[in-house]
């Protein structure tokens, strides 16, 4: 049998206040784990929306190369062209005349 403990008014009431704090504390926990659980929740949501985001992104940007005619970027056969030196088309030096201000 359970030990005998005096019922008084004082220990009655301390008793409803460790099970009120009891239920908070147990209803602390089940909160935080539904918290932890629903921000787990989100990241994959958002990760997934990033990963589609990005999937339709370049899905737009193939396609708009595709219809310009433009290489694909990172494509093996693709290379850059080599920018030109421009050459002077034989343009000959200009004496200058008298009185003339040389700006070079």
């Amino acid at each position: 049998m359970a030990p005998s403990v005096p019922r008084t008014r004082a220990a009655a009431a301390l008793r409803m206040k460790q099970i009120a704090l009891d239920n908070q504390s147990r209803m602390i926990r089940r909160l935080r784990a539904k918290l932890a659980t629903e921000r787990r929740e989100s990241t994959a949501i958002k990760e997934g929306l990033e990963k589609k985001e990005k999937s339709s992104l370049l899905q737009t940007v193939q396609g708009l190369q595709e219809e310009n005619g433009a290489p694909a970027p990172f494509d093996d056969e693709w290379e850059e062209e080599a920018e030109e030196e421009p050459e002077e088309e034989g343009l000959e030096d200009i004496p200058m005349g008298k009185g003339e201000i040389d700006d070079e």
